[in-house]
């Protein structure tokens, strides 16, 4: 999926400090149970979507997860 001027799934790098980013997210986790761990993501992934707030990218980023899991491309 190719980024798109009407608003698709950006697959292009978006970040100026992606490895920081990353970091942080990791250290959000650390020292949380796997419960507590899976009840932050979903909380993350919830705020971002309605942050996103297009449910057409929502349903592409989570399309492009899914592949991803599968062993596919994004």
């Amino acid at each position: 999926m190719a980024e798109t001027a009407s608003g698709g799934l950006r697959q292009t790098l978006n970040l100026a400090q992606p490895d920081d980013i990353f970091s942080a997210i990791v250290d959000a986790h650390r020292g949380l149970s796997d419960e507590q761990c899976r009840a932050l993501d979903a909380g993350l992934i919830l705020l971002l979507a309605n942050h996103v707030g297009d449910a057409g990218v929502i349903r592409e980023v989570l399309a492009a997860a899914r592949r991803a899991l599968e062993g596919g491309a994004t």
